[in-house]
């Protein structure tokens, strides 16, 4: 055991001298033949600044502007009975999934609902939601330090879901206003409110989008802010706070199947709302203007049929008789792209713009007509309690490779149909059937030219190229429908 050993040890003292010796050999005949230089590997310039700096803390805000946002609760008329969701029904089948998210009333008389709102002077005025204030016969606001006051409701509109609302009390904390327009997505969102009767309760979240429209009748002239703060039934009526700790909006809707937030959450801009306020505060209650066209969006199909660049605008597609609109000049295939040099980019644009307008006001309308640019002026009108009907989605066509067959239509089947249509559709196939275009619907025009017989029908079709937009009426609408004509 010894010899092996030592055999062993006497083994590794060789070996370690021959690796010594290797490595001095070849230190004597000098470095190792380089290696090929190394291929520098492209990389992105570093960012100026992180786009993302870490969460923030919401405390210092909200405890400075906590005590502006009040609770509200409401006893209803005894009348007023568990009907449907305001924000629910409608032709619309996603209208059923918008909410208005005040705390409903209970089962029980007298009956009671919450809701939230904020002050927005010393002297006691609150915003809140008009579907909050509706139908109440009391009013109860209470403060974050428990003070409670009888409310006077000052004024409320429900088209845009805005209400004032008064307090008899002076030396009040109130909230300051930020700009929507100012307003970008991704941006930081914070909402504060009574969700569930849970009082003054913060959350937060980014703004998903802004200029929304939502399927119900504050749809034509809010443009709303969407966000992902958490809001639920008692949220409504609350504000939606920036990081400098202004106003933006007030949280009015959620998007829901289940009537609980799932993610979505809608708040009218608080410019919409401050000029309701100022209107509601002066005569209780607020004017607003039409001119009397119905107008749909336009995608590329369209766009391309009325020789547009790309999609923009708000197309007419029916002038009322007697109208503003028909006065100034306006003919359904008309694009109205700016209202006193502000842009109108879809069509929901229009409706919020022209209301703003006080009534008897001249606007300067720059349209798109016969493939150019042009501006006319429409003295605006008052939009009365009872606006007409807008245009539904309808389709129409006539002609060989539209894949229409159409017939002229007899004097009482346009009485019958109330059209001032001539040509009626009898079938469909081909592009027209793929583009929607149903048997019983009245051909109008084809890109903006009206067209009475057949013969003209089939003239305006072979001026139009690969596309056409086809004016058809359907019911009581008219709408443009766009044809691939391939």
């Amino acid at each position: 055991m010894g010899s092996m050993r030592t055999w062993s040890l006497a083994g590794v003292a060789a070996v370690f001298i021959v690796v010594v010796v290797h490595q001095r050999s070849s230190a004597d005949v000098g470095p190792p033949p380089s290696s090929p230089p190394a291929v520098a590997v492209p990389t992105s310039p570093a960012p100026a600044a992180a786009r993302v700096t870490g969460l923030p803390d919401f405390s210092g805000l909200v405890a400075e502007t906590g005590p502006a946002v009040v609770n509200i609760s409401v006893t209803e008329k005894p009348q007023k009975s568990l009907g449907g969701d305001p924000g629910e029904g409608g032709d619309d089948p996603l209208s059923q999934f918008f909410h208005r998210f005040q705390m409903p009333p209970q089962n029980a008389q007298p009956s009671h609902g919450i809701g939230s709102g904020f002050i927005v002077s010393s002297d006691g005025y609150v915003l809140t939601n008009a579907h909050v204030v509706a139908d109440a016969s009391e009013v109860t606001v209470k403060l974050t330090d428990r003070r409670e006051f009888a409310a006077k409701v000052i004024g409320a509109d429900k088209r845009s879901d805005v209400a004032l609302i008064k307090i008899a009390a002076t030396g009040l904390p109130f909230v300051h206003f930020g700009d929507p327009s100012q307003v970008r997505p991704g941006q930081w969102a914070i909402a504060i409110g009574s969700p569930f009767g849970f009082e003054n309760s913060v959350t937060a979240g980014i703004v998903s989008a802004t200029g929304r429209t939502l399927p119900d009748e504050s749809g034509a002239y809010v443009p709303f802010i969407q966000t992902d703060a958490a809001v639920n039934p008692g949220n409504s009526g609350g504000p939606l706070f920036n990081l400098d700790g202004q106003v933006i909006g007030i949280n009015a809707q959620i998007y829901s199947r289940t009537g609980g937030y799932m993610g979505m959450s809608f708040a009218i801009p608080i410019d919409v709302a401050l000029s309701v306020k100022d209107q509601l505060l002066k005569t209780g209650k607020v004017n607003r203007s039409r001119i009397g066209v119905a107008v749909q969006d336009l995608g590329q199909p369209l766009a391309q049929s009325f020789g547009l660049s790309r999609p923009h605008g708000a197309l007419i597609s029916a002038v009322e008789p007697q109208s503003p609109g028909e006065r100034a000049g306006l003919k359904p295939g008309d694009i109205i792209m700016s209202v006193n040099g502000r842009n109108i980019d879809h069509s929901w644009d229009l409706p919020a713009v022209i209301a703003q307008l006080p009534p008897g006001t001249e606007a300067r309308l720059g349209i798109w007509h016969d493939r150019k640019e042009t501006e006319v002026t429409v003295k605006t009108v008052l939009l009365e309690d009872t606006p007409p009907q807008a245009a539904k989605v309808s389709s129409e066509d006539g002609g060989g490779r539209l894949g229409l067959n159409v017939r002229p239509l007899k004097p009482d089947e346009q009485q019958e149909l109330h059209t001032r249509g001539h040509l009626v559709v009898e079938d469909v196939s081909g592009p027209a059937l793929a583009a929607g275009l149903q048997a019983g619907d009245v051909v109008l025009g084809v890109n903006g030219a009206g067209v009475s017989t057949v013969a003209d029908l089939k003239r305006e079709v072979e001026r139009a190229g690969r596309s056409v937009a086809l004016l058809i009426q359907r019911e009581e609408a008219q709408i443009y429908i766009p044809i691939d004509l391939g």
